[in-house]
């Protein structure tokens, strides 16, 4: 059976740098009936594990370490087994959230995860948090960008750990050099395609996003 992808959203608060905001992620599940891994495990271990439906989770993974991207990882990876992974350049992030308990593995850029016959690709795209990755699934006409890229522009990048330049050099570099009708699905919001957003870089750039 090919990979499909599900997604579920779940809601909480995202808290950097002193602030506290309420926000719903996508949290995407890529499997077939048999096995899956989850992209970004946020919130709600328990909703997420319902959604796999009693399917084998073979990891847990986490495009960057903002606390409302990985608060439910260590609660999934008790319930499932599965082990969490997160680029090393994260782990100052991630020990803000879970300082008693390590990711599990590594991800690294170019390093590739196959699941239910698909392979992802993983590409570091620094800028929003440091070791921020984007999966590339050219199987299923998708890449995974969390919070590098939304519709209509670039992750955040007004707070510690991030930068403007780079986060567009990433965008420039890794994701608008992949085919225009790839699905663009993000960390939080509507998806979108590399193609509505490759013209838009330059506007990106004028405003500073």
């Amino acid at each position: 059976m090919a990979a499909r992808i599900d997604h579920l959203v779940t809601s909480g608060t995202f808290a950097l740098d002193g602030g506290e905001w309420d926000v719903d992620n996508n949290v995407w599940i890529v499997g077939d009936d048999t096995e899956a891994i989850v992209i970004d495990a946020a919130h709600d271990a328990a909703a997420i594990e319902a959604a796999l439906g009693g399917r084998t989770l073979r990891a847990i993974v986490c495009t960057h370490a903002h606390n409302d991207h990985i608060d439910a990882a260590p609660a999934l990876a008790e319930a499932t087994g599965a082990p969490i992974l997160l680029h090393p350049d994260d782990l100052p992030l991630w020990q803000r959230t879970h300082p008693d308990r390590a990711p599990d593995g590594t991800l690294t850029d170019g390093q590739e995860l196959t699941v239910a016959g698909t392979t992802l690709t993983v590409l570091h795209t620094p800028g929003h948090a440091p070791g921020a990755v984007c999966l590339y699934a050219p199987g299923l006409g998708t890449v995974f960008t969390g919070d590098t890229l939304f519709q209509g522009g670039p992750g955040a990048t007004g707070r510690s750990f991030s930068d403007f330049p780079t986060i567009i050099d990433s965008i420039r570099d890794r994701l608008l050099t992949l085919p225009g009708d790839t699905a663009v699905r993000t960390g939080h919001g509507d998806p979108t395609t590399i193609g509505a957003e490759a013209p838009q870089l330059d506007d990106w750039i004028k405003r500073g996003h």
